[in-house]
C-alpha cells in the first residue's frame, strides 16, 4: 500500500449526479457521490459492474453520451470543469487529465497505426517536430514494456494482443504528464508480470509528477498494492470510504464485506484444499492439439510470424483446462485456432472429435456449431447495431434451435443465467458497462449448448461479486452439460477456482502442464514460479511486503 503526503487537494468531487435519459424516462447512474484526490495520492474506486463507477469517472470530463445529464461540482485545482465550454474541455483532456479506458480495441482508432496516435496526442499539447514525437512515442512504447517498441510503433491495434494494446492506450494516457490520471481498468488485458511492472509505472508516474490517480477496479489485489483511499459504489451511490487499510481490515457496509468476501484468492502450498485431484476423462477428448504450429501470414512489408508451436496437450468432456501466460504469449492464438479462426501451420489439430487441421470453411459449420467462444474484448465483439437480445438470439436462430416466441423464451433464459434483467435485451452494446456486456458475451457463447467452451478472459470485466457467481453457474453448466472448457486466463487465483489441469505458456511454447496443484504449490519452471510471485494478493499489508521484496531483488 502507497503512503501518500496529502498536501494540495487536486480534485475535489462534490454532489456528482449522472442521470440517462433512456425511452423517455430519466435512469439515474451516479447519485450524490462526493470524494476527493490529493496530490501523490492513489483513490480507488471500486463495486460491481454497473455500480456507476467508471460513469462518475467519465462524468469528471464530460465523456458521456448525449443522453447523459451531469450536475454537481467537479473542480480540478479549484477549475470548474462542470459546465465548461466544450473547446476548454478539450484543452484539459489528455493533457491535465488523462484518461487510460477499460477497453484498448474500442478506444483505439483502428485505421490509425500506434505510433500515428501517441505522436498525435504528444503533437497536439507541445511543439514538437515529427522526429522528435517519434522518438518519444517509441521510448513511451519501451517504458510500457511494448517488446520491440520500434516495430510496433508501426502496427495497427489488430495486429496487438489485448495486453500489448493495453499498453499502448497506457502510452497514450502518460504521454503528456497529466496531474490526473483516471485509470479505467488499467491492467484488465494484462497477465500478472506486466501488470506488476505497470503498477509500478503508474506509481512512478504519481511520485515523479506529483500527480493524484483515481484508479477504478474490480481487482481487489490492485486495490491493495495501489490505493490509498477506497470510495466503494454501489447502485450509484457511493456505501462506504476510508482508507485502504480501513476497508480491507475493518468494513463498515454489508457490501463492502460481500465485496471482500467474494474476492478469489491464490492458495498458497501450505493451504490444505477440499477439492479432489484431477481426473483424466477415459473419452476422446474434445480438443486435442498434437505438435500444433500457428503461423501468421505475411502481409505486404510485414514478414510472417510464428505465434505458436511444439503445442500439444488435450482437454476432455466435463473437464476444465487453464491456459496461462503472459500477453502475448500464444493463449488467445490457440483459442482461436480452437474455434477454427486460425488455419494450422504445422501438426494436427481436432476439435470435437473432427480433425480441422486442413478444414475449409463449409467443413468447420458442424464444429462451430458445437463450439462456443467468449472473446477478451465484449465491446468489439458485439455488433453495435444489434440489440443485446438479437446478438444472443443469433446462434440460436441461425441454427434453427429456435425462432418467434420459442427465441424469445431462449433469450430470457439467457439473460437470466448470466444475470441481467430481461429489460436489457432491448438495450446496445454501448449503453452497457464492460461487465455487462462480458456477461452478453457468455449468454451468446452458450446459446447452443456447445460440447466445447472456450472461455478467453470470460471475467476480465467483471467485479469480484458477478465473477464469483459466473463461475458458479460455469461450474453448474459444466456439471449439467458436460462440456470440456479451456479457460484462456491471466488472473491465476480464478484459475485455482476452476481449472482441473493447467497449462503454462510463454513466447508461443509450452513451458509447463499438468495438475492444478503440482503447477500452481510446485511449480518446477522458473517462468511459472514468477508468475506466482507477480500475483497481488487482496491484503494492504501483504502486498506491500511482496512488492518490497520483489523491488529489493
Amino acid at each position: 500500500m502507497a503512503t501518500a503526503h496529502k498536501t494540495e487537494t487536486l480534485m475535489q468531487v462534490t454532489d456528482l449526479c449522472v442521470d440517462f435519459w433512456v425511452d423517455g424516462t430519466m435512469y439515474p447512474a451516479a447519485k450524490n457521490v462526493s470524494f476527493e484526490v490529493a496530490r501523490g495520492e492513489t483513490l480507488a474506486i471500486v463495486g460491481e459492474s454497473g455500480s456507476g463507477k467508471s460513469t462518475s469517472a467519465m462524468a469528471l470530463l464530460g465523456l458521456l453520451p448525449d443522453n447523459a445529464r451531469t450536475s454537481g461540482s467537479v473542480k480540478l485545482l479549484g477549475r470548474e470543469l462542470i459546465g465548461l465550454r466544450p473547446q476548454d474541455l478539450r484543452s484539459v483532456r489528455g493533457k491535465d487529465i488523462a484518461v487510460i479506458f477499460q477497453e484498448p480495441m474500442t478506444a483505439l482508432n483502428p485505421v490509425y497505426t500506434v505510433g500515428f496516435q501517441i505522436v498525435e496526442a504528444l503533437r497536439t499539447h507541445f511543439d514538437l517536430s515529427p522526429t522528435e514525437a517519434k522518438a518519444r512515442a517509441i521510448d513511451l512504447l519501451a517504458k510500457v514494456e511494448m517488446p520491440n517498441p520500434a516495430a510496433s510503433f508501426r502496427k495497427f491495434p489488430h495486429q496487438l494482443s489485448g495486453g500489448q494494446r493495453q499498453r499502448a492506450m497506457i502510452a497514450i494516457a502518460i504521454s503528456c504528464d497529466p496531474v490526473l490520471l483516471i485509470a479505467d481498468e488499467p491492467t484488465t488485458a494484462l497477465d500478472v508480470t506486466v501488470q506488476a511492472e505497470i503498477l509500478d509505472l503508474l506509481r512512478s508516474l504519481r511520485e515523479r509528477l506529483d500527480s493524484g490517480i483515481i484508479l477504478i477496479t474490480h481487482d481487489m489485489g490492485v486495490v491493495a498494492d495501489m490505493a490509498d483511499r477506497v470510495v466503494v459504489m454501489k447502485d450509484g451511490v457511493a456505501v462506504d470510504s476510508g482508507t485502504t487499510l480501513q476497508i480491507f481490515e475493518s468494513p463498515t457496509h454489508a457490501y463492502t464485506k460481500a465485496l471482500l468476501a467474494a474476492v478469489p484468492r491464490l492458495h498458497t502450498a501450505t493451504e490444505r484444499r477440499d477439492a479432489p485431484p484431477a481426473q483424466v476423462s477415459d473419452r476422446a477428448p474434445a480438443l486435442s492439439f498434437r505438435d500444433v504450429a500457428i503461423e501468421y501470414p505475411k502481409r505486404g512489408r510485414v514478414p510472417a510470424f510464428r505465434a505458436a508451436e511444439g503445442i500439444t496437450f488435450d482437454v476432455f468432456p466435463g473437464e476444465t483446462v487453464g491456459l496461462v501466460g503472459e500477453s502475448g504469449s500464444g493463449k488467445t492464438t490457440l483459442g482461436r485456432a480452437a474455434v477454427g479462426l486460425l488455419p494450422v501451420k504445422e501438426g494436427s489439430l481436432s476439435v470435437v472429435g473432427v480433425d480441422i487441421t486442413g478444414a475449409r470453411a463449409k467443413g468447420l459449420r458442424p464444429v462451430r456449431r458445437k463450439t462456443g467462444i467468449v472473446f477478451q474484448d465484449p465491446g468489439s465483439s458485439l455488433n453495435p447495431r444489434w440489440p443485446i437480445g438479437e446478438s444472443i438470439g443469433e446462434p440460436l436462430y441461425l441454427a434453427g434451435e429456435a425462432k418467434g416466441r420459442d427465441l424469445d423464451r431462449r433469450v430470457e433464459e439467457l439473460l437470466n443465467q448470466v444475470e441481467l434483467p430481461l429489460s436489457y435485451r432491448n438495450r446496445y452494446p454501448h449503453e452497457l458497462s464492460g461487465g455487462q456486456r462480458q456477461r452478453v458475451g457468455i449468454a451468446r457463447a452458450l446459446a447452443l449448448a456447445p460440447d466445447l467452451l472456450v472461455a478467453d478472459e470470460p471475467t476480465s470485466a467483471l467485479d469480484v461479486s458477478v465473477q464469483a457467481r459466473f463461475l458458479e453457474l460455469l461450474q453448474g453448466l459444466q456439471d449439467r452439460f458436460g462440456f470440456a472448457c479451456l479457460f484462456i486466463s491471466h488472473d491465476l487465483a480464478v484459475v485455482d477456482e476452476l481449472a482441473d489441469r493447467i497449462v503454462v505458456m510463454h513466447r508461443g511454447k509450452i513451458v509447463e502442464q499438468g495438475a492444478k496443484d503440482a503447477i500452481l504449490r510446485n511449480p518446477q519452471d522458473p517462468y511459472t514460479q514468477q508468475l506466482i510471485a507477480a500475483v497481488p494478493v487482496p491484503d494492504p499489508v501483504a502486498q506491500r511486503k511482496r512488492r518490497e521484496g520483489r523491488t529489493a531483488k
